[in-house]
């Protein structure tokens, strides 16, 4: 065996081009996030694990990586680690000092996250599940940024197809001789069909060092988003309420990227101008074979302004 193996990866390319992102996907730890008086969290993670690559460098050292994530990860594990996003910072910070050609890391972080709740009227106990997103940039020079946010479920109703069968409603109300002021109240409390779909909200915020957020919150924020939450566990009060609830709170995919951009604006008046909101919306269409998605990434400050002006982010509000 030779004394020493050749460094094939700091050989020069054949083809002198730079990329942006080389590293390991699919890496899978336990990360274990601790609570003040409470039992700690331990969530599987799977972690992406990037840095960037100069021209004149044939590839990076995989291996390294390898080590740099390990030891991160049992660093988290054996001290006390409160935010996923930290994580993924120390690691992005430990890969960027550890690779002396490399100019930026990025790391990023999914978990599956179980939350308990009681169900809406019969207050039943009932676990919900969600995935936790988490992510960090670290530039060369530059502080690093880290990202942290979740990806809920809920329920959306069509506002025009509701509004075609309250049409409906009104046509035939007024041919059984109902009189238009009791067809009226009855539509006020009574929300007609539309039909529905299960909604994909998802919700980051990104600033430079830890942002300052509660997962908690961005849960809370992404659920509302939509026109009902849903439960795991449904009696028939539950179900009631939940397709009550969604009917007459009828939201576009659109108005529940809008939703979010309000709730965060209102939830956060003193994060810096210059931290990223990114929100999306993605609808599982229950009478098309195709989806419906809605997104919009922005500074915060971009959001408040909006938000303020009352005018918002203008989009198709066409048929779902």
């Amino acid at each position: 065996m030779p004394d020493e193996f050749p460094d094939v990866q700091a050989s020069t390319p054949d083809v002198s081009v730079g990329l942006s992102h080389v590293g390991v996907t699919g890496v899978e730890k336990l990360v274990t996030l601790e609570r003040a008086e409470k039992r700690p969290i331990v969530l599987m993670a799977e972690f992406e694990v990037y840095v960037d690559l100069p021209k004149e460098r044939k590839g990076i050292d995989m291996s390294r990586n390898m080590e740099v994530i390990d030891e991160t990860l049992q660093s988290a594990i054996d001290e006390p680690t409160y935010q996923v996003e930290d994580v993924c910072g120390e690691v992005a910070d430990r890969l960027l000092a550890k690779h002396d050609y490399t100019s930026q890391a990025v790391v990023s972080m999914e978990a599956e996250y179980m939350i308990s709740e009681e169900t809406p009227e019969s207050e039943r106990p009932t676990q919900a599940t969600l995935d936790i997103i988490a992510s960090a940039t670290a530039r060369e020079g530059e502080e690093t940024r880290e990202e942290v946010g979740v990806r809920v479920t809920g329920m959306t109703v069509c506002p025009c197809s509701q509004e075609m069968m309250s049409a409906r409603a009104v046509d035939r109300l007024a041919e059984l001789g109902v009189d238009e002021d009791d067809v009226k109240a009855f539509l006020r409390d009574v929300p007609q069909a539309g039909h529905s779909q299960r909604g994909h909200a998802t919700l980051t915020i990104e600033t430079a060092g830890t942002p300052d957020v509660d997962l908690r919150d961005l849960i809370d924020i992404a659920r509302d988003s939509m026109s009902a939450r849903i439960y795991n566990l449904a009696k028939r009060p539950d179900e009631d309420h939940m397709t009550y609830e969604a009917h007459a709170n009828a939201r576009f995919v659109e108005d529940c990227v809008r939703s979010m951009a309000e709730q965060v604006v209102e939830s956060y008046p003193t994060l810096p101008d210059a931290t990223v909101v990114t929100m999306k919306q993605s609808n599982d269409e229950s009478i098309h074979q195709h989806n419906a998605h809605a997104e919009r990434i922005a500074s915060l400050s971009q959001l408040r302004n909006e938000v303020d002006d009352g005018e918002g982010t203008k989009g198709d509000d066409g048929e779902e």
